[in-house]
């Protein structure tokens, strides 16, 4: 049995590979897929791929380009969710802040520098004309954290994925005042170059494995309800969900890659640009 170590956030998105696990799928191929929660986020994961902590990342892409640039020596081998992630811009329910441009000049709570509620606060900013140099951040590490840094004032607005925020919204704990999709895929599979190096053939299988989920997932039997109950969802918000998602199957293409790389760059959050084959195999 190979065992190989892979960590994602706790959401709907990675529902396809506790379902391979739980079926065995992986241990019939002789791998022990062990697989650690990371409700931190892809700042958290990026720091564990750079220490070896874990072998495989499903992660967010702007997140995982931002770190290979900076060193993290990974790979991106495949692109995991395809459709955009819709990221929630939340307030605190009792706050004044009514529509976005009230945000302005406002303080983001994130999980961590590095982060996807870091890096969307930039790309957010930039796509209101806001000054990207006035942002200002205090790091909660997750939605919890957040919830209790909007509540006491140390932080304005709280970006993070909309329905999984939503059951926040609807108990009446934040108030979304608007969304901000990403303009690229969202997810990828991100591998460290020495496990991948050693193990190519084990990546191949376990990329084989949870592809031919993600083809058949929406077709599976009340799919729905089962995300609903396991995310602690409404029905109607999985459902909305659903059809919004698109898993893929394929390698992260060049223009995407540079589409993502080009935005980081101009936002001052690289230094130096690194060629496609540098970070995709």
């Amino acid at each position: 049995m190979k065992s190989v170590r892979i960590i994602g956030v706790p959401e709907h998105f990675n529902l396809p590979w506790h379902l391979c696990i739980e079926n065995g799928e992986f241990d019939e191929v002789g791998i022990d897929l062990q697989w650690t929660d990371i409700p931190e986020g892809t700042g958290k994961m990026c720091q564990m791929l750079r220490n070896d902590e874990t072998d495989i990342a499903v992660i967010l892409t702007e997140g995982i380009i931002k770190d290979i640039a900076a060193g993290n020596d990974a790979t991106i081998v495949q692109v995991y969710v395809q459709s955009p992630l819709i990221w929630g811009i939340h307030v605190d329910v009792n706050s004044n802040y009514l529509q976005l441009f009230d945000l302005e000049n406002t303080t983001s709570a994130i999980s961590r520098i590095g982060s996807g509620s870091h890096l969307m606060s930039f790309v957010n900013a930039k796509q209101q004309n806001w000054d990207t140099s006035n942002l200002k951040f205090e790091i909660v590490n997750t939605i919890d954290g957040a919830v209790k840094t909007l509540q006491n004032g140390k932080a304005d607005y709280f970006m993070w994925e909309r329905f999984m925020t939503k059951p926040l919204v609807d108990n009446g704990t934040f108030r979304r005042i608007a969304d901000c999709p990403t303009p690229w895929p969202c997810f990828v599979i991100a591998v460290r170059n020495e496990f991948l190096k050693n193990n190519s053939s084990t990546v191949d299988l376990i990329l084989e494995i949870i592809n031919n989920t993600t083809i058949e997932f929406k077709t599976i039997p009340s799919i729905d309800r089962t995300l609903a109950s396991r995310y602690n969802q409404k029905l109607e918000d999985i459902q909305e969900w659903l059809k919004l998602t698109r898993w893929s199957q394929k390698k992260l293409d060049s223009t995407t890659f540079d589409k993502v790389q080009n935005q980081l760059f101009e936002l001052n959050l690289i230094e130096n640009k690194i060629p496609y084959e540098a970070v995709v195999k």
